[in-house]
């Protein structure tokens, strides 16, 4: 099973506890969030001790544990502290078999597949942001241009590289978001798409909402390189 390629990704933001020994041999008990779910693993973030590939924890989904292994940790630093990429160990029931099973309902005949509820629309315009390379810590004025709820493309002759963990600060009018940030794609001499990791759905939607108001068409025709929608 562990092997297998899952068949549903659902982004989301599920409140679950991990537990076990952290990579010193110390105990490991925290509250975290589920960003990224599937059948046989989860990408968690927010967990403060330190883990390495391999090791074997368990997490709790509101009554129901399961023993997970660790298959990739990244430093994301500030709110979101290290991500960690878990795979589901075999003979184990996935936690949140649940979620999962609303997700995979069948749509209405109108919509082509359940994940397109968490594509949203891009928008060309002119918004401000402010990255923080997490290693440097140093500001960077940027304009985006393609930009939706979920990431945008910012141009840039230096793009910075693919994995690349950032704070960024999205300006809209007088209002402000604060989420961490992951470089996805990087095209050397043109830009970068970069997802937005921990905007809540709610922030996500007022942004969707304010772009909508600036750009009402929205973007048609193909997206551009590395485009996060």
């Amino acid at each position: 099973m562990a092997e297998q390629r899952p068949e549903l990704r659902v982004d989301t933001d599920l409140p679950v506890r991990v537990f076990g020994m952290d990579a010193n041999g110390k105990p490991l008990n925290q509250h975290v969030r589920a960003r990224n779910i599937s059948s046989n693993g989860a990408l968690v973030s927010g967990i403060e001790q330190p883990l390495k590939v391999g090791d074997i924890i368990g997490v709790q989904r509101e009554q129901k544990k399961a023993r997970f292994r660790v298959v990739w940790v990244v430093d994301a630093g500030g709110i979101e502290k290290s991500q960690v990429g878990l795979q589901l160990q075999e003979g184990q029931e996935c936690p949140w078999k649940e979620s999962l099973a609303k997700q995979a309902q069948p749509a209405p005949a109108a919509t082509p597949h359940p994940s397109n509820r968490r594509r949203r629309a891009r928008h060309k315009v002119d918004i401000n942001l402010e990255l923080r390379d997490e290693r440097t810590n140093i500001p960077m004025r940027v304009s985006a241009t393609d930009v939706s709820g979920n990431g945008c493309y910012i141009e840039s002759i230096l793009p910075l590289p693919a994995g690349t963990s950032l704070k960024i600060t999205i300006w809209m009018g007088d209002e402000k978001l604060i989420s961490t940030a992951v470089v996805r794609t990087c095209d050397p001499g043109v830009g970068m798409g970069i997802e937005f990791m921990t905007l809540t759905a709610e922030e996500q939607d007022r942004l969707q909402k304010y772009l909508e108001k600036l750009d009402p068409a929205g973007i048609s025709g193909p997206d551009q390189p590395g485009q996060i929608t």
